[in-house]
């Protein structure tokens, strides 16, 4: 014997139907995969994928053409770029430290475009534990952004190849230094991106999170640059090497370390801290905060 029940549409049905109704799990994977369908609908995540490598590209043939047109015979600019460490590597991954301002943009919009439309409450109501959430746009995020900035480096690299070999310069694949600062500036803007989407799912707000961030990676480096070169103060050396950008980017380095700055991977680390630090402040927040 069967009973009748409502459909939520008002339709009666047996009560022997309704029990081979099944609801599907929740699953990382499900979660994963509807991130990933989100994340390519965005508008936004086209122009600015677009735009990091339009930047690593056209500024690392910029620099090429201005480094080549310097006279031979310019001394002062010889010296200046090998006591700047300037290698092959610097070059192409010169407009790496331009896109990480687009890619922090991404970040923050990848989480704050569902706090500004409403549709997280959508997303929460459909993934009670919230995190995993988080957890997927990290992944997506972070796939997404290593592709598009190897793609990038590459573009880089045979957009100046030619000129860095007529400059003495070429990128030497056989020293791991000037490899890992290829690979390093991939790192480096996977790390940009992480860190971008910690601070987008604390603030909430898309103008707020893309201000944190632009003095974050812009301006606060440039002003402890101008503290440092006219003080000389200890403090401002200290503080300006472990600033999250100035840190991070030494991942990027291929000549010798420079005074007043951290070593490659240990500046690296450091970003990788705060960026840590950041995803789990935003766990917690998304865990114990209405949406």
């Amino acid at each position: 014997m069967s009973a009748t029940v409502t459909a939520p549409g008002g339709r009666p049905v047996s009560s022997r139907t309704a029990e081979r109704v099944s609801v599907r799990p929740v699953t990382f994977v499900r979660v994963l995969r509807s991130e990933w369908i989100k994340f390519w609908t965005l508008r936004s995540t086209w122009w600015t994928l677009g735009a990091t490598v339009v930047l690593m590209v056209g500024l690392a043939l910029l620099f090429a053409m201005a480094i080549s047109a310097i006279p031979a015979d310019d001394t002062a600019a010889q010296e200046g770029m090998a006591a700047g460490g300037v290698v092959g590597p610097t070059i192409v991954t010169l407009g790496s430290e331009f896109a990480q301002l687009v890619v922090a943009v991404l970040g923050a919009l990848v989480v704050t475009g569902e706090f500004s439309t409403g549709m997280i409450r959508s997303t929460f109501a459909a993934i009670p534990g919230r995190i995993s959430a988080l957890w997927a746009k990290l992944v997506v995020l972070l796939a997404v952004t290593a592709v598009v900035s190897a793609v990038g480096v590459a573009l880089a690299y045979v957009a100046t190849a030619g000129m860095l070999d007529d400059l003495g310069l070429p990128v030497d694949f056989g020293d791991a230094d000037q490899v890992r600062a290829l690979v390093g500036a991939v790192l480096y803007l996977m790390a940009v991106a992480a860190f971008s989407l910690g601070v987008g799912a604390l603030l909430r707000h898309t103008a707020a999170s893309i201000g944190v961030l632009m003095a974050v990676f812009f301006v606060l480096p440039i002003v402890f640059q101008i503290i440092v070169a006219a003080s000389g103060a200890d403090w401002a050396v200290d503080v300006n090497a472990y600033l999250p950008s100035v840190a991070g980017e030494q991942i990027m380095s291929g000549g010798p370390t420079q005074e007043g700055r951290l070593e490659p991977w240990t500046g690296f680390s450091v970003l990788a801290g705060y960026t840590a630090a950041l995803l789990a402040a935003a766990a917690v927040s998304l865990k114990t905060r209405d949406a």
